[in-house]
């Protein structure tokens, strides 16, 4: 078993960036699983691909749901291991791992029974749309306890200082993924051609190979899974701890997906192309934010296990640290939806009615780029301290303000454009208040911690 990454001694850009990295290039590879999908569904049309965007509102839901686990998991798995207390630590592990079970097989079985009706909510116009929809979320829905799992093993991990672990289990995942991606979903062979239940049967495939590979990792790991027993009975005081600390990141996580539905349903009305462009285009956009909220898990974990030692001067250290990191890569991002966004938009979609749909939706959401990393590390920074509600409440005021925003600017001569704009103004508005506030708040912490010395 690999040494685990020492969060409260040392250089600390050295040990941030070396937990960071594995979990941002995670990240990319959880992107890649999607970008992967787009890619070869792309070439069934633009119909294929609003379909799969369909579906992938409610897994993105479902997803905020496990964030309650995982997040309140790693939160206290970390603040205890920095403290010293490798017993609580255990404990706490165990209560997130039963809760990611019970929740993602009530959320696998809703999903399953109402596809029909979620795919229709979202206003989708064609026929063929509306049921290849359908079919990718009942298929999808399969695979969500294995999401659950994964996402907190992961948390469970980066709490301990290893994220390689989550790296490679998902990088082989992304392999899975890249092999019977085309072959399900065109056929080859004795294999007939699927279409989109095909890209719906590799994803939920490749995420049962991860979650086999991350229960051998815990097997073979001494520090911290031998003390954790599954079929005990729950330990339902930290539960509700970790739920305490879970629920407003998963509640903002919700709110955000339910919030981009109706945003979604917005755009219905601009025609499936729109769709399309949305789906594909937020896709792109990934890029930036899936990385930056990689990075704040590393900053998540940094913070909470030196918060739980007590290391004050590091807790402030590391998050100017992250602010360098994920200013840099803002700033890269934005350059590259701004000034590249043809070449990028057209290795998804090449029909050329749909081109400068996909390119005005690329460079209006560049702009935010820079300001919403920020705002995104900012959350880990604070989720660590144990305060995730002041993230959920920018992110939840910001994200609904979109709503209004968004009805009254694709009325005027922007139209489609409006909508898309609502989006980017929100989200630079969301980065300047966290930001703002956490500075506020680790002063008001230096201060107190000082007093207490």
């Amino acid at each position: 078993m690999e040494k685990n990454v020492n969060l409260l001694d040392g250089p600390i850009f050295k040990g941030l960036t070396k937990l960071a990295v594995p979990i941002m290039a995670t990240s990319m590879v959880q992107m890649a699983y999607n970008m992967i999908d787009m890619i070869w569904i792309g070439r069934l049309g633009s119909g294929a691909v609003a379909a799969i965007g369909a579906a992938g509102m409610y897994m993105w839901l479902a997803n905020g749901v496990s964030t309650l686990s995982k997040m309140g998991g790693q939160i206290k798995v970390g603040q205890a291991l920095g403290a010293g207390n490798k017993k609580e630590a255990g404990e706490y592990a165990t209560s997130a791992i039963q809760l990611a079970l019970i929740y993602g097989i009530v959320i696998s079985l809703i999903i399953l029974i109402m596809a029909n009706p979620f795919i229709r909510f979202l206003g989708l116009n064609g026929a063929d749309v509306i049921a290849d929809g359908i079919v990718y979320l009942q298929i999808v829905s399969i695979g969500i306890v294995f999401t659950f799992i994964n996402q907190v093993l992961t948390g469970i991990f980066t709490a301990m200082g290893n994220s390689s672990i989550a790296f490679r289990a998902t990088a082989v995942g992304l392999v899975i993924n890249i092999v019977f991606d085309p072959v399900l979903i065109f056929g080859v062979g004795p294999i007939p051609a699927l279409g989109v239940a095909g890209a719906a049967i590799a994803t939920v495939m490749a995420q049962a190979v991860v979650m086999a590979l991350f229960i051998v990792a815990c097997k073979k790991d001494q520090v911290l899974f031998n003390q954790i027993k599954i079929l005990c009975k729950p330990n339902t005081k930290d539960m509700r701890q970790i739920t305490k600390i879970g629920l407003p990141v998963s509640i903002q996580s919700m709110m955000f997906t339910g919030i981009s539905m109706i945003i979604s349903r917005l755009v219905a009305g601009f025609g499936d192309q729109a769709v399309a462009v949305q789906k594909v285009g937020s896709q792109i956009e990934s890029i930036s934010w899936m990385t930056a909220e990689g990075f704040s898990a590393a900053v998540n974990s940094f913070v909470a296990q030196n918060y739980g030692a007590g290391n004050h001067s590091r807790v402030k250290k590391g998050y100017k640290v992250s602010m360098f990191v994920v200013i840099a890569w803002g700033i890269l991002c934005t350059v590259l939806l701004v000034f590249l966004p043809g070449p990028i938009f057209r290795i998804f979609i090449q029909e050329k009615e749909v081109l400068p749909m996909g390119i005005n939706y690329l460079q209006i959401l560049g702009i935010s780029q820079l300001l919403m990393c920020m705002e995104i590390a900012t959350q880990g920074a604070f989720g660590g301290m144990g305060r995730t509600i002041p993230p959920s409440i920018i992110s939840i005021t910001g994200s609904v303000a979109r709503i209004p925003l968004a009805m009254l600017l694709s009325t005027t001569v922007l139209g489609l454009s409006g909508i898309w704009w609502s989006i980017s103004i929100t989200s630079i508005m969301k980065g300047i208040l966290l930001v703002t506030w956490f500075v506020f708040f680790l002063r008001k912490y230096e201060r107190r911690a000082y007093s207490i010395n």
